[in-house]
């Protein structure tokens, strides 16, 4: 049996979200019927870096899973996609993963990226994958009022309801606001997030930038710690899980992995 950790990229909108549902297709179901094709037909289980919701797109989401294969990694990669369609969800880096490693816990930041399309006309060729909003938005500002929520905080203002999360204590290390002619993308970077954080900090955000909240509102959202006292949710089709950090990169060289995990003398 072998270790394996993956990248994948998949399109969100078909799926109910990473996690097996009653109630619809999710992106594990699709992942771990394609992966039991390559086990003789048992049952193959996976852990991710991230449950993304549904309606969620991910760049370079990462899973781990055990296989009874000789298959290398290229091949094994190879196998998975061919099993993989027609559904939006592509392997696109395979690796033996180090000893110890786990996709989830080992992970040291997640990154993610908000889109908002920022213009009167309706999205054609974006459909699914932004934010439509049509009011004129001020991207400076939304960055300027972003910078209040970076440290470590209790972000209960900014969690779901139903969150699960243990604690609402999050260190946020970067909340960039930059706009590049009618899209604004929001980028957001920690060890670990809270179920709905990015998209409620978003939500949040569009309020000071269309002129509802002053920048200052923010911080008093925040430290209000109530969920009612911050912005709206944000829909899920612009969000994009752009990559995770592990301090042992499995997909780096076996020389690298190596240099990392030696204790510093």
């Amino acid at each position: 049996m072998s270790v394996w950790a993956l990248v994948l990229e998949y399109e969100g909108t078909p799926f109910v979200g990473w996690q097996r549902q009653t109630n619809g297709l999710s992106v594990q179901e699709v992942l771990e019927t394609a992966a039991a094709r390559l086990a003789g037909g048992a049952p193959v289980s996976t852990v991710v870096a991230g449950r993304t919701d549904a309606g969620v797109h991910a760049e370079a989401q990462v899973v781990q899973l055990v296989l009874p294969t000789t298959l290398n990694a290229d091949r094994l990669r190879e196998a998975l996609n061919y099993h993989l369609k027609p559904h939006p969800v592509a392997v696109l880096r395979a690796a033996p993963a180090p000893e110890g490693w786990n996709a989830r816990f080992s992970a040291v930041g997640r990154a993610y990226r908000y889109r908002i399309l920022n213009r009167r006309a309706r999205p054609a060729l974006d459909a699914g994958r932004v934010w439509h909003v049509w009011a004129p938005l001020d991207a400076a500002v939304m960055h300027e009022a972003a910078q209040g929520l970076l440290g470590r905080h209790d972000f209960t203002s900014f969690r779901a309801a139903g969150c699960q999360a243990n604690s609402p204590l999050r260190t946020l290390d970067r909340l960039d606001v930059n706009r590049y002619g009618e899209m604004i993308e929001v980028i957001a970077e920690a060890r670990s997030f809270l179920h709905h954080q990015v998209r409620n900090m978003v939500g949040t955000l569009k309020l000071v930038g269309e002129g509802s909240w002053r920048p200052a509102d923010v911080g008093v959202a925040l430290a209000a710690h109530d969920r009612s006292a911050a912005g709206p949710t944000a829909p899920p089709d612009g969000l994009f899980l752009t990559g995770v950090r592990y301090q042992v990169d499995p997909f780096s060289s076996a020389a690298e992995r190596e240099r990392v995990a030696r204790p510093a003398r």
